[in-house]
């Protein structure tokens, strides 16, 4: 008796974290936007700044359908993550700490951090093709907690958007993706 009661269990619990998991996408396929709400979120072919606008709807998209307000976009914080897409190009570094410098450092140099009471956050991704587009690159970080977090944290007001296309890991034309959030007191 005590095997079938592990065995119906063990059974119970993985159809409980199918549903789980199953109703977790459900909820963050809501999120994403359809392409005729946000343009060009398929084409990788577009120019950077039509990709980086068409990622600047997606965000804004995922945070109205959350119950969330509207980030601002900050042109400081947009050369900021334009800053690092091309340090992780440059330096084929794909880290938070690209070149060496601090996830923070474009931030600062772009004047948007001051001495005093701020917050930040930053998400970084790349792909290839098909995998380095608004939609695959926004899909991905909604399905990752860290990045989903950052997308959705109600306690950012503005971010910015960058993106480099480039070689980074043996592929030719990779496109580096940034956004940095960030909020002062």
């Amino acid at each position: 008796m005590g095997r079938r009661f592990t065995a119906t269990l063990l059974l119970a619990t993985a159809i409980a974290l199918a549903v789980a998991g199953s109703a977790q996408a459900l909820k963050i396929s809501r999120l994403i936007a359809p392409p005729s709400v946000c343009k060009h979120q398929r084409d990788g072919t577009a120019p950077d700044v039509v990709q980086e606008q068409a990622m600047r709807c997606m965000t804004n998209f995922a945070r109205r359908h959350a119950g969330l307000g509207r980030l601002g976009d900050l042109q400081r914080l947009d050369r900021s993550a334009g800053h690092k897409s091309r340090d992780i190009v440059r330096c084929h570094s794909f880290s938070h700490f690209a070149c060496g410098r601090d996830f923070t450092y474009w931030m600062r140099r772009v004047g948007y951090i001051p001495s005093s009471c701020w917050r930040a956050g930053e998400n970084i991704a790349w792909g290839s093709g098909g995998l380095g587009t608004v939609r695959s690159i926004f899909r991905a970080w909604m399905h990752s907690t860290g990045h989903r977090e950052n997308i959705l944290a109600s306690d950012y007001s503005h971010f910015g958007v960058g993106l480099d296309v480039g070689p980074l890991d043996g592929y030719r034309r990779a496109h580096v993706w940034v956004q940095h959030f960030g909020k002062h007191c």
